[in-house]
């Protein structure tokens, strides 16, 4: 393959990795943590003042039946299973002893007192949510809402507060386990993974910026949504509940109250943007955690990009480019990692994969949706290389460390 080639691909195209992105900036939903310097104090913010107002309104202050909605029906029955997680890790720094000169009391006078000679220590404190999945005191959350965390404490919505002990977590899909002491706790419904449609209802149950159990309600805007965080590899599920910092790890339910989703993201300055990992997705991950204490992710070795008219008319237009360009869709390959599975087995740059286990693929995200749930397993992808149709079989690899791959 010619170098100008490669350079065109790689300079000019917008590359999909293996793990695809979109150009969203994002953050994470705990980012209300807290440093406290000295005296530690509480990481719950104080509950805002609320004026009491004449009601103005000749509307009957008792229930009545449009009230008990299908919304105050799901609190109901998940809002005992929604907990509160407070986390806490000391940081200490070392400060170099001061010289004995300075300690002489001549230098002092001039100096003062100002520089410390001990350790310094200060507690950051951080705040954010989960939910009971097992009546035996497992708790889902977010890997963000535990990282590093010296403590963590767990409080239900009836008062009850509980240590934790962090299972496992893993910061590329977001997804810890937390257990907690106690049996027969409640735990919420799992709905059917395939059950998730934009346009339904979504109610997003959690503790944003420490107030405790809050409710929001929306529908689902989108789902297999792909974000630029690090190298999370999961599509995802938008939504515009009110989602904001403190709801990291709490569920996001449907109409019958089954999760669906655990909000993990926000677009930083955005209204109604919020996301939630899949709950199959979160369950996979989560199981593996208790079971193996790791999650391995399904590695090829590829920079692809969706196919499109225009890329296909740009490709081929391009001078002294020895790639041609046959199919309407498809995934292009448009770099092959050194010493990779896919390297290995003779992908190479400027191939279309047009199916993976048979099934037919139109977009990076498909590629990594299929890629994700087949885990290490032999793959079977087919491939068009100008006019030829080729079968390949690779075995993926567990994902390297950054460092580990060749560039």
């Amino acid at each position: 393959m010619k170098t100008s080639k490669n350079n065109f691909l790689t300079r000019k195209l917008t590359t999909h990795l293996l793990l695809p992105f979109i150009g969203i900036t994002t953050g994470f939903l705990s980012s209300c943590s807290t440093d406290f310097s000295g005296k530690v104090r509480p990481s719950i913010l104080p509950s805002p003042t609320v004026k009491e107002t004449q009601n103005q309104s000749s509307r009957p202050l008792t229930p009545t039946a449009e009230d008990n909605n299908f919304v105050v029906e799901v609190v109901e029955k998940v809002e005992p299973a929604v907990v509160q997680i407070n986390t806490s890790r000391t940081i200490r720094t070392q400060v170099p002893q001061l010289p004995d000169t300075l300690n002489d009391p001549f230098f002092r006078r001039f100096f003062g007192e100002t520089v410390p000679t001990q350790p310094q220590e200060r507690v950051v404190r951080g705040l954010g949510s989960g939910f009971v999945i097992d009546p035996n005191g497992r708790i889902l959350t977010n890997a963000h809402v535990v990282n590093d965390a010296d403590t963590v404490t767990v409080s239900f919505s009836d008062g009850l507060t509980v240590e934790g002990k962090v299972l496992g977590k893993d910061s590329v899909s977001d997804v810890a386990v937390v257990q907690i002491p106690g049996n027969n706790l409640p735990a919420v419904e799992i709905a059917n993974p395939d059950s998730a449609k934009p346009g339904q209802w979504a109610i997003a149950i959690g503790n944003p910026l420490g107030l405790q159990q809050t409710v929001t309600v929306g529908v689902i805007s989108a789902i297999n949504r792909s974000l630029n965080l690090s190298t999370r590899p999961s599509s995802y599920i938008q939504t515009d509940a009110a989602i904001n910092p403190g709801n990291s790890g709490g569920p996001l339910l449907n109409a019958r109250g089954q999760v669906i989703g655990v909000n993990t993201a926000i677009i930083q300055g955005a209204e109604g943007i919020g996301f939630a990992i899949p709950i199959d997705t979160a369950q996979r991950i989560a199981q593996q955690l208790i079971t193996q204490g790791k999650v391995e992710y399904p590695y090829l070795g590829l920079q692809m990009l969706t196919l499109t008219p225009q890329v296909k008319q740009r490709i081929n237009n391009y001078p002294n480019s020895n790639v041609r360009i046959l199919a309407d869709q498809g995934i292009l390959i448009v770099r092959v990692i050194p010493n990779s599975p896919a390297a290995r087995i003779g992908l190479r740059p400027g191939d279309v994969i047009q199916t993976i286990n048979n099934q037919p693929v139109t977009t990076s995200e498909g590629v990594q949706q299929i890629l994700e749930k087949n885990g290490l397993n032999n793959l079977q992808i087919q491939v068009l290389r100008n006019a030829q149709n080729l079968q390949f079989t690779v075995q993926p690899e567990p994902l390297p460390s950054p460092n580990n791959i060749q560039s």
